[in-house]
């Protein structure tokens, strides 16, 4: 409700809006390579405001109703709010959340180019349900990669081919392994490379080397760290807390502990890079009725809510996430047995994410990205959390809803699950 009080202003606001407007013409493909507006910070964005709905008190996106051609959820009032969510697709996740046996999993798949969220589903498998796509308990693991690269591509001479040379690393960074010596460094790997394998001492080392705390820290805030997602219902702010010690500011650069993120918030982070550095607001209400009379209608206008990066960045990005799938850390999880891919002809960008509390056997796994990669349609974040015996991990689970998607709109090679 309280996001909804945000954008009342419409007076001042639709100035605004009418300037933001020539930014948002155009294929998300196209803005990447042709516009870049001045880079904001989060402190420094404008205030997007818009005619605001009637009070969405209730709203709550456990408890949906699925119809043939719709979604709706109840209202407080004996109103009822349209949804933006496909109900085939929001019906297909649910029962691949049910048919894996997930502990606890989220999925958010959002529409590159309107915001507009097309899957938005939840599932706890034991004790009280609670949303977790908007919860932000989760360490972002792997993903916070993504942070740590726009960062450092911004830094003069750096770029997805930028090579550097390491040894060990792989599970866990100690001290020398960040120490830079011809004689021990026995591999060496590009930053794209480190992104589609996640390449732990890779970051680190870069990230210590080029990077401080408060660059990392503002730039994490520039892509949605520190604050909740402006939304139709509360969520919890991804954070980033970088220490100052080297090495634990190191470890955290490449993906281990001090960071946490929600999956509402990671689509947010995957739509940025697609649409070219850009971050939309998350749209889920169509329309709100009280029996057969609509009281508003979102409208048309997809909501920019800050430039986070220089298109540059985004471009580069991209292409370091190309290779997670290509060739990377998620590379399995999208072919079958025999090396088949399952989303033949489509181009996914992503990044993996895995961490593991085992004090009390929680393994958390993550797949955040976009597809097609060269001309972006929807946004992704899965995140599974497992006990140590588990069917399903967020790579494979974002697999299956990517096959969902572009098997709904028909496209060759490419089957339902």
């Amino acid at each position: 409700m309280q996001a909804w009080r945000r954008w009342a202003a419409m007076g001042v606001a639709m100035g605004v809006i009418g300037a933001l407007l020539p930014m948002l013409g155009g294929h998300p493909r196209e803005r990447r390579v042709t516009q870049e507006a001045p880079l904001r910070r989060m402190s420094e964005a404008p205030t997007v405001a818009r005619p605001g709905p009637p009070d969405l008190a209730g709203l709550d996106l456990l408890h949906l109703q699925l119809r043939d051609h719709r979604v709706e959820a109840s209202l407080e009032g004996g109103r009822t709010a349209e949804l933006t969510l496909e109900p085939a697709l929001q019906r297909t996740t649910k029962n691949l959340l049910q048919r894996y046996d997930v502990p606890e999993g989220g999925v958010v798949l959002m529409n590159v180019k309107s915001g507009a969220l097309l899957v938005y589903a939840s599932h706890v498998r034991n004790g009280e349900a609670f949303d977790v796509n908007a919860r932000a308990e989760a360490p972002a693991a792997s993903i916070f990669k993504l942070v740590t690269a726009a960062a450092l591509l911004e830094k003069p001479g750096i770029g997805a081919q930028t090579e550097q040379c390491y040894r060990g690393g792989l599970s866990r960074i100690q001290a020398e392994e960040l120490r830079d010596d011809p004689g021990l460094d026995r591999w060496c790997a590009s930053l794209a490379m480190a992104m589609g394998k996640s390449i732990n001492v890779v970051f680190a080392r870069l990230a210590r080397r080029w990077l401080t705390p408060d660059g990392l820290r503002a730039t994490a805030s520039s892509l949605g760290f520190g604050a909740p997602v402006p939304f139709a219902v509360p969520n919890e702010a991804a954070r980033a807390d970088l220490p100052a010690d080297p090495l634990e500011f190191a470890r955290a650069a490449a993906g281990f502990w001090h960071t946490t993120l929600s999956p509402l918030a990671a689509a947010s982070l995957a739509q940025t890079i697609a649409s070219g550095g850009v971050t939309y607001e998350p749209r889920i209400v169509r329309s709100v009725r009280e029996n057969d009379e609509t009281l508003w209608q979102a409208p048309h206008e997809t909501v920019t809510v800050r430039r986070a990066m220089p298109a540059r960045v985004a471009n580069e990005l991209t292409t370091m996430m190309l290779q997670t799938v290509a060739s990377g850390s998620a590379y399995k999880a999208f072919r079958s047995e025999r090396g088949t891919p399952f989303l033949p002809h489509i181009a996914v960008a992503g990044k993996t994410g895995t961490l593991a509390r085992h004090e009390d056997e929680r393994h958390y796994t993550w797949f955040v990205g976009f597809a097609p990669a060269d001309r972006p349609e929807v946004a992704i974040a899965t995140l599974v959390v497992n006990t140590p015996t588990w069917r399903i991990k967020g790579p494979q689970l974002a697999r299956e809803v990517l096959r969902a998607y572009f098997a709904e709109r028909g496209t060759p090679g490419v089957t339902a699950p």
